[in-house]
């Protein structure tokens, strides 16, 4: 299945992704996120390619076909939990990153590719969080389908 999409947060007016280059040029994405094709999404409905409400969502549409997917938390990105905010001594981060010590607000890699932000930082103990960026929210995506294989 080959669609466009406009995700936004339930407020209505945030956009955060969007397959459709003049919608990520009009918000600012584009520019954001330079090196990013903004073009049609292919998937496999089914094969967890995507979140799970949007996978559940795309079930039955056909080619042509237009839908507002409302997606609550526990079928996106989960909700925010403290188990997700990873302690780290200063000293032995320090010595992880080869003398450098993160600030608050810096990304950092965990050795599984996840990201995490630098949310806290003191003489003792740095705090990063690993929760996605949209845990907790709830999602608005305006799909169109634009064929079905």
């Amino acid at each position: 299945m080959t669609l466009e999409y406009i995700g936004r947060l339930d407020d209505d007016e945030t956009i955060f992704d969007t397959s459709r280059e003049d919608v990520a040029a009009e918000t600012g994405l584009a520019e954001a996120q330079p090196d990013r094709e903004f073009a049609p999404l292919t998937v496999e409905v089914g094969a967890e390619e995507v979140i799970e409400g949007m996978d559940e969502g795309l079930v039955g549409l056909e080619s042509g076909e237009t839908a507002t997917l409302t997606i609550p938390p526990e079928k996106a990105y989960g909700e925010r939990t403290d188990e997700r905010v990873r302690e780290f001594e200063t000293e032995q981060l320090r010595e992880m990153l080869g003398g450098q010590l993160p600030e608050e607000g810096d990304q950092l890699e965990a050795q599984g590719g996840q990201l995490g932000d630098v949310v806290h930082v003191d003489e003792e103990v740095v705090r990063v969080d690993f929760n996605p960026d949209l845990a907790g929210e709830t999602l608005e995506f305006e799909i169109e389908i634009l064929n079905v294989d």
